[in-house]
């Protein structure tokens, strides 16, 4: 995992990662070279990956029978790193770790060097994950000397997707940041990143330092436009100008989620009660149930807080068929219980008819009618303050019973201060506090988008944090914080 550089006074230092790029199905990149270096380059990015299938970087390719790409394919529980290549219709490169990266909320480093001409076939290809060179994989078939492979010589190159069978068909999910494609030199992981003194894998800013080559590019994910141009996502700052191309991409996709700012998503490997757990996208920030009938889920976030006072929304597109709702919870339940009738952990959630339920022990409460009924596309305001165990609960911009997230042990409005119910015991001092969203339904097809900062949907207002972070529909209340690691190295 990857946090930021913390200095004495707790606040990140060095050099920051400003954006990345969101990427899920039918999304990606691409240029297609007139020339190109045939024998060697190197390829580095910073990934997140999210829902569990195969993430694809990059890839090469003319047709099927020439064809190459990086990917993280999904097996035993997590990510390998992976590496195919076919030349003129047969396989001449092929890789698999024996190691897999099974977390989704830690931005990994990837790096593959190559250099054909090597005559050690163990120097064509090299391996980084964060910084440290890989020798061990599952299968591992390197290309012959001096081979031209199709990632290396004239083709269309992809970001964010490879050629399937027969056509651009196999995609990512999750975030990818500081892109280098570099043609002509095989550079090693210590020329993209460096470790911190806390023995912490962390980037450097190389950009100068390397040599491009003519068709080198580096991606920022600082512009916006659609274009294939210098204001566009696939914008190439190295000088060079080799825009890419954007495919299925708006400017929602590119994001604040970085190495050095990881931002809270939804967590697609924790455990539920249910098998049908349903279907994680855009990054991790939207689920939405398999089926139309009688598919129920529940998903908590990737981080959880203890102190400070923290804010996120959820818009839900399909509020008429939400049951149980959206809240947060103390502890991450096994497979064998249920979220709605355990007597632990402490539980406060909100559904779409504006109840409220809450259980702690052996408590139980349904409190009718405290909220306003949820209607299609309303957008969930929280606000959650662990120092003085509160919480409050706001429907597009409005907080709800009259709330003030500002009046602190007060709890003005609030869904557990001591004034409107009983509910203060649901928190207690030392618990580990996650966001959490379910759906018990047993009809209609149920999603939630959510925002950490990180937002999935379009934002008309735009609003950050005070510290500037987090991109959100309505006005954070002061004092409150978008839930990531910058702010949490600071006040969690």
């Amino acid at each position: 995992m990857v946090f930021p550089v913390v200095g004495g006074d707790g606040k990140p230092t060095g050099y920051e990662i400003e954006n990345s790029l969101r990427l899920t199905d039918n999304a990606y990149l691409n240029i297609t070279r007139s020339s190109q270096s045939n024998t060697t380059g190197t390829f580095s990015a910073w990934i997140k990956t999210a829902a569990q299938n195969s993430f694809q970087l990059a890839g090469g390719h003319t047709d099927v029978n020439n064809r190459s790409y990086i990917y993280f394919p999904s097996s035993g529980g997590g990510f390998s790193g992976g590496l195919f290549s076919r030349t003129s219709g047969s396989l001449d490169t092929n890789f698999n770790t024996n190691a897999v990266y099974r977390d989704p909320s830690a931005w990994y480093h990837l790096v593959v060097a190559f250099d054909t001409t090597q005559s050690t076939e163990s120097n064509r290809v090299k391996w980084y994950v964060n910084g440290e060179q890989i020798t061990s994989f599952s299968a591992s078939t390197y290309p012959s000397q001096n081979a031209s492979i199709p990632i290396l010589n004239k083709a269309t190159q992809t970001i964010g997707a490879g050629y399937g069978a027969s056509s651009i068909s196999v995609w990512s999910d999750g975030y990818m940041a500081e892109v280098y494609y570099i043609d002509g030199t095989q550079y090693a992981a210590s020329d993209f990143g460096e470790t911190n003194d806390n023995g912490v894998w962390i980037p450097k800013d190389a950009s100068g330092d390397l040599t491009f080559g003519t068709n080198g590019f580096y991606l920022e994910f600082k512009q916006t436009g659609t274009s294939q141009n210098s204001s566009g996502i696939g914008a190439d700052t190295s000088g060079n100008d080799n825009h890419l191309a954007v495919n299925g991409l708006a400017a929602t996709d590119v994001t604040t989620d970085t190495p050095t700012n990881n931002f809270c998503t939804l967590n697609p490997v924790a455990v539920s009660r249910f098998d049908n757990d349903g279907v994680y996208s855009e990054g991790n920030t939207k689920i939405t149930s398999t089926s139309s009938d009688n598919d129920r889920f529940y998903s908590v976030a990737t981080m959880g807080v203890t102190s400070g006072k923290w804010y996120w929304e959820i818009k839900v597109p399909t509020a008429s068929k939400v049951e149980t709702g959206v809240g947060i919870l103390t502890e991450i339940m096994g497979t064998s219980q249920h979220y709605n009738n355990e007597t632990s952990p402490n539980i406060i959630s909100v559904n779409a008819g504006g109840n409220i339920y809450g259980k702690g022990g052996a408590d139980y409460d349904d409190h009718v009618n405290w909220a306003a009924d949820l209607s299609d596309n309303d957008i969930i305001m929280w606000a959650l303050d662990m120092d003085n165990y509160e919480l409050w609960y706001g429907i597009n911009g409005t907080w709800q019973d009259s709330g003030d997230p500002t009046s602190g042990a007060t709890g003005t409005g609030g869904i557990i201060n001591e004034t409107s119910n009983a509910y203060r015991t649901k928190l207690n001092h030392g618990d580990f506090i996650h966001p959490w969203v379910s759906d018990l339904a047993t009809s209609g097809q149920t999603a939630y988008e959510i925002n950490f900062g990180n937002p999935p949907f379009s934002i008309s207002s735009g609003n950050s944090d005070a510290n500037g972070y987090g991109n959100f529909e309505y006005a954070v209340p002061s004092g409150y914080y978008a839930i990531c690691t910058k702010n949490l190295a600071e006040y969690g």
